[in-house]
């Protein structure tokens, strides 16, 4: 079947392998001679595809869950969305959640993700405790930070390439209400941006919207969202406090059909970046909003993706450390806004200290930025690679459609060593994807 992930590019044809027990899977497994695990899809590029690809979707069980102490066991099929709207009403919430809910645990392991609370909370590894993995040929071995750590730590953030994550067990964050308290600033370029971000170090979730068609003084103007979970003293007096824990509906819009190329230019960006930004207040306003408008505003747009039309898009997400932040995104920004590209999304996030195998986050600024695929879109991320790699940065591999073998191994620190725990645990490389092939894992 043709098949493609969230960028709708590339787009390939590809055997799709299901299955609902763990000895199917296992056969499917042994009876293959390379495969990639894949979930929902919404890594952007090319990294859960190959000419045969697992599916987890229909593995998707609760195996345990503890009341008392938010303790839970899933299959990797298992979708954030699905555990939400079960636990939510229950009072539980994810400790870590990516910006869209329609990821599966499986695929966040895999990615390691982070949220809006990595300076607080760091990614998902830090609070798996365990999990199953299927290698290739066919044993099941159970990792974790204490127990077949290699594994474990190659598996996170690992981009499927170790064997199968089977189930996770982790904790649940506990919640009194569905809801955030919000509180949105306006930053007139990316200095004001940081100090704000340094100033809501505090708050547990802080996520930035960037103007990128802005040049000069107003060079990164933004809109900074900072939040912390609700109570029910913050509902007091208001509609919500009948429900507190009411879950909110998903998607409201669809896109049946991709949009025609031409609705995604500079100048459209460019007057709605305006009226973006001008809509909002000049001093903090604060807010309750929904747990779905504050984490996944996009996912009320269903296949959101198709706004890009028929060329498919990319995010360019990186990373750099925080000593070069300041200088490094100044100078990312700058470049994009004096190129002929259409940046759309533009997203700033800060990261707290990790020092994982593999994984993405490191301390310091995420910077995201998607663009329509254009002919002259890969040319121009070769010259940014090079600014990033000035600036001691790295790209994420979730986001990744594109980039070479030298960027990855001169970005990612542990590369090597990454390699060679991979193929000392998949001793056939069973498990290869187009993306992995392309920087030579």
């Amino acid at each position: 079947m043709r098949i493609s992930n969230w960028g709708n590019y590339p787009r390939v044809d590809a055997k799709v392998l299901n299955f609902s027990e763990t000895d199917e899977l296992r056969n499917l497994v042994l009876d293959s001679s390379e495969l990639i695990p894949r979930g929902l899809g919404r890594c952007y590029g090319d990294s859960a595809l190959n000419s045969t690809i697992v599916s987890t979707l229909r593995y998707k069980r609760i195996l345990e869950f503890d009341e008392k102490s938010g303790f839970i066991k899933c299959e990797a099929g298992v979708s954030v969305k699905e555990l939400l709207d079960i636990f939510i009403p229950r009072g539980w919430f994810l400790p870590v959640t990516p910006g869209t809910k329609f990821v599966t645990m499986g695929g966040a392991i895999a990615s390691d993700v982070h949220g809006k609370n990595h300076h607080i909370k760091g990614s998902i590894s830090n609070h798996i405790i365990s999990m199953d993995v299927l290698l290739y040929d066919g044993s099941i071995v159970t990792c974790s930070k204490d127990g077949n750590s290699d594994l474990f730590w190659a598996t996170c953030g690992g981009m499927g390439l170790t064997g199968i994550i089977l189930n996770a067990s982790f904790k649940l964050l506990p919640i009194e209400t569905a809801y955030i308290y919000q509180e949105t600033l306006k930053a007139e370029n990316i200095d004001k941006l940081m100090d704000i971000f340094e100033d809501s170090a505090e708050w547990t979730y802080s996520f930035a919207w960037v103007d990128c068609t802005v040049k000069g003084k107003e060079l990164g103007r933004s809109v900074l969202a900072r939040g912390r979970h609700a109570t029910k003293e913050d509902l007091r007096g208001t509609k919500y406090m009948a429900e507190p824990l009411r879950l909110h509906k998903g998607e409201k819009i669809s896109l049946p059909f991709n949009l025609p190329n031409i609705t995604l230019n500079r100048f459209t960006l460019k007057i709605l970046n305006f009226l973006c930004y001008r809509i909002m207040p000049d001093n903090p306003a604060k807010s309750i909003v929904s747990y779905e408008r504050f984490f996944y505003p996009l996912d009320i747009i269903h296949n959101f993706n198709r706004i890009y039309g028929s060329r498919g898009f990319t995010q360019y997400q990186l990373v750099l450390p925080k000593i070069n932040s300041r200088k490094g995104i100044r100078s990312i920004l700058t470049k994009v806004t004096q190129s002929g590209e259409i940046p759309s999304l533009v997203g700033l996030k800060l990261f707290g200290k990790q020092d994982s195998l593999i994984s993405f986050p490191q301390e310091g600024y995420t910077l995201a930025v998607e663009f329509p695929i254009t002919p002259s879109l890969f040319a121009f991320l070769d010259d940014l690679d090079k600014l990033v790699l000035e600036y001691g940065g790295k790209l994420y591999l979730t986001k990744d459609v594109r980039m070479n073998s030298e960027m990855f191994k001169k970005s990612y620190r542990n590369s090597e060593k990454f390699i060679r725990l991979k193929h000392q645990i998949d001793k056939s490389n069973k498990f290869q994807s187009l993306q992995s092939k392309r920087i030579k894992i």
